[in-house]
């Protein structure tokens, strides 16, 4: 090998471009690429960090507002229960005062009804006894005797008329007519003995029961009124109330529906929240994770850049760029000691001994990859890069001679 290796410098001296620099020119490649693809990964996860912190503080703010609605429209329910409850007391008392009311219509109804009748018979019987009288008294002034006596009979027979003066018609029917009162009839002494006196009894009498009777029509119309204005304030109680009751019934039914409403709103409004809450816990669990990572694949790419800075001091010394020949094959094994000596250090191995026992405890595969990744080699890559490039250059050393 050592001869191979010879003899590509050599013949790559008349080029002056030496095996340990174009290694070192690789490597540099390498290290470039290396820090761009770090610097790219970083500029990638600054921005999913923005939407983890973005939508973190969107879906706490609806989780907010989501809250602060369920307080109000809980407040709205209670309202709505309590004017609910106070409508159905008021409906019920209005049910009672249009019962009551309506029963007071019926009673009075049915007493005016009793007094409307008990003042028609009254009325006849008033209207009969003037017209029995005023006839009574027509005739007894004509002095006609057939007459006469027919009218004073038909007076008898009127509830109205006194008895006493019944007593004295019929004192006066069994007088004869050619003698006086006093002969036919001693019971009749304290009235007049001629006809006169009793057409002076009937007048007074006519003059009683027209005076009665109007007394009575008067008092019929003011029952009449009294009525009647009964009636115009109960109907007029009744019909305020059946307003106020439909009224209050319909803001029932209205307030009812609000409530049900927002008891729709408050299912709706929590469903909602559940679901931003555990979109927010997923999320947060996410992002944790994968920043995580990514700490875990910077710190990586960190140390692979160390170790190609590292080969690249090594490669680029005095003593290997001088003695090329002498040195680069011997160069992978001197390199892959030094890189494997720095790979793993005490904390590392602390580290990982501490994860895994955390992933053996709480049996989370999550700490367990993140334990075999934290104890894994990060040069491993660059060591690999190393040889192969090494065995590249060999290989066209050999090719040249």
């Amino acid at each position: 090998m050592k001869l191979i290796v010879s003899t590509f410098i050599v013949s790559a001296a008349g080029n002056a471009i030496t095996p340990v620099q174009k290694v070192i020119e690789m490597m540099n490649g390498m290290l470039e690429k290396g820090k761009k693809e770090k610097h790219e990964e970083q500029v990638q996860f600054a921005a999913y960090k923005q939407f983890c912190d973005d939508t973190t503080v969107e879906k706490k703010r609806a989780i907010d507002e989501a809250n602060e609605q369920i307080e109000v429209l809980k407040a709205d329910i209670e309202k709505y229960t309590a004017t609910a409850a106070k409508l159905t007391k008021e409906i019920a008392e209005h049910d009672d005062d249009i019962s009551v009311w309506e029963g007071d219509i019926k009673a009075a109804t049915k007493v005016r009804e009793i007094e409307k009748a008990d003042y028609d018979a009254t009325h006849t019987d008033y209207s009969e006894s003037v017209d029995a009288l005023e006839r009574a008294i027509a005739v007894l002034k004509k002095q006609s005797h057939d007459r006469k006596q027919a009218s004073l009979l038909q007076l008898k027979k009127l509830k109205l008329i006194p008895t006493d003066a019944k007593h004295v018609i019929d004192a006066f029917l069994q007088q004869d007519p050619d003698e006086g009162l006093a002969v036919s009839a001693p019971e009749a002494n304290a009235y007049e003995s001629q006809s006169g006196g009793v057409i002076e009894m009937l007048e007074k009498l006519l003059d009683k029961f027209i005076e009665e009777r109007t007394t009575l029509e008067k008092e019929e119309m003011n029952s009449k009124h009294a009525y009647d204005m009964l009636m115009q304030d109960l109907n007029a109680q009744v019909g305020q109330a059946t307003t106020d009751r439909g009224e209050k019934a319909e803001f029932k039914a209205q307030t009812l529906q609000s409530k049900a409403d927002a008891e729709g709103d408050v299912k709706d409004t929590t469903s909602t929240r559940d679901a931003d809450s555990k979109y927010l816990a997923d999320l947060t669990a996410t992002c944790e994770q994968k920043a995580s990572d990514f700490e875990s694949r910077q710190q990586l790419r960190a140390e692979e850049i160390e170790a190609v800075e590292k080969a690249i001091e090594i490669v680029s010394s005095g003593a290997v760029s001088g003695n090329a020949d002498k040195h680069l094959p011997g160069l992978v094994q001197t390199s892959f000691a030094q890189l494997r000596s720095s790979s793993t250090t005490a904390t590392q191995n602390r580290v990982a001994t501490y994860l895994r026992q955390q992933a053996d405890s709480l049996n989370s595969r999550v700490l367990s990859a993140l334990a075999t990744r934290v104890e894994s080699d990060p040069f491993s890559k660059v060591k690999k890069m190393i040889k192969d490039l090494i065995v590249k250059l060999m290989e066209e050393a050999n090719e040249e001679a």
